[in-house]
């Protein structure tokens, strides 16, 4: 097949669509991914990458065309919205250029923003191929969740854009089982949502606890409870530094957070001024290969979202990366996150937002025994084997692609 994915960020931006552009392309399928310049999640261009491009790159068998934006900038929800509708717009605008050839499939890649759904649907049109949206974050919850748009207008006019992306599509794919209700009450036919969870990469996957590789990070010795992924506003990140100041005084626990985004500068501040240095450790970023080593270092993993309805219809993709691992989690989720973890057996459920009830689980798990904690990680890696492995999901969405018909409107 000749197949074409669009999504806003591609490589070097670490996205699970990256993994899935090379898997397919890898089975012998053309790829073309159509994408943005690289900004996620700093908010600058990368290294690299500027007005003049580089526009068109290949990666494993995979070619790159990408599309000019207004990088993300600084922590505004103006310059957030010039983000997504330039890359909206210019991909209109140069897209069917870009792609010149015949296409026999489209998949979408939406873990936001919905704009992605625009140039979708024009190019379905004039390349009369067929879409899969993919969806990771459902709008217009995911604005009002995180606090970007209040205005009750601009949420209607979403959820109207939301709604048409939804009813142009082919196939929606969702991320959760919990999201199927809610794109089927946008309009979408049952039958055209298709549940498909995220995967891992295949460098996920459990590695030996060794101090050489310890030590090569300089992480601290104890009980280490590591937090790896963006560092946003969804990500409930004041719970976090609140349970770790309750546990302040037990400087055998470890508070290991890896990563970037729009709430790293914060973290740094409530670190200094609540004078945490010595038990909460901030990393910087780290390229996704590094993440299995340090994974085998800590103890417990730590998944956290905001207390929000539709955080609790979502399933955090670290929640993949942790389990192929066969590390324990702690999960500071509601509703299908927690429910993954409580299923497999493989760690610990605590309420979102609530620090007290964090810091307690924390201190429990600190005194359960190496061998305790390896059992919960061996069922973790057993779920994901069964639910999630890389090569039985990809054959999913490959078999979903290659019957996927065109619906004439």
């Amino acid at each position: 097949m000749n197949l074409l994915i669009l999504s806003q960020y591609f490589w070097p931006e670490n996205f699970r669509i990256n993994d899935v552009a090379q898997g397919l392309a890898s089975r012998g399928h053309k790829v073309t991914v159509l994408t943005g310049l690289p900004n996620y999640p700093g908010g600058n261009l990368f290294r690299g990458y500027g007005l003049f491009g580089p526009y068109k790159e290949l990666l494993n068998g995979v070619v790159i065309r990408r599309a000019p934006l207004i990088p993300r900038g600084p922590a505004s929800n103006v310059r957030l919205a010039l983000n997504y509708l330039s890359h909206a717009v210019s991909t209109c605008l140069l897209g069917p250029f870009l792609i010149p050839e015949h296409i026999d499939g489209i998949l979408v890649f939406e873990p936001s923003p919905i704009t992605i759904g625009i140039p979708a649907r024009l190019i379905r049109r004039i390349k009369h191929a067929p879409v899969a949206f993919w969806v990771q974050d459902l709008w217009p919850q995911s604005l009002s969740a995180t606090g970007a748009v209040r205005n009750k207008g601009l949420l209607h006019a979403v959820d109207l854009l939301t709604q048409w992306i939804y009813r142009g599509c082919d196939r929606v794919l969702v991320q959760s089982e919990a999201f199927i209700e809610h794109v089927a009450a946008q309009g979408v036919p049952k039958e055209l949502i298709e549940y498909l969870p995220n995967s891992a990469e295949s460098f996920y996957r459990p590695q030996p606890s060794s101090p050489a590789a310890s030590s090569s990070f300089a992480l601290p010795s104890g009980f280490r409870v590591m937090f790896a992924g963006n560092l946003g506003t969804a990500q409930d990140l004041p719970t976090l530094i609140n349970a770790a100041e309750i546990l302040r005084n037990h400087r055998e626990i470890h508070w290991i957070l890896i990563g970037d985004g729009r709430m790293r500068p914060w973290l740094s501040e409530q670190i200094r001024q609540r004078r945490l240095e010595a038990t909460v450790h901030l990393m910087n970023s780290l390229p996704p290969e590094s993440m299995p080593s340090l994974f085998a270092q800590s103890n417990v993993l730590l998944a956290s979202l905001r207390r929000e309805a539709i955080f609790a219809y979502t399933i955090p993709s670290k929640v993949q990366s942790y389990f192929a691992c066969g590390k324990p989690v702690i999960a500071s989720l509601d509703g299908e996150g927690a429910r993954i973890v409580r299923e497999a057996g493989a760690g610990w459920c605590v309420p979102s937002e609530s620090p007290a009830a964090l810091a307690r689980t924390v201190l429990a798990t600190s005194r359960l025994t190496p061998l305790e904690l390896d059992a919960m990680g061996r069922r973790a890696e057993a779920f994901f084997r069964k639910n999630f492995e890389r090569e039985l999901l990809l054959s999913r969405l490959e078999n979903l692609l290659t019957t996927m018909k065109f619906r004439a409107r």
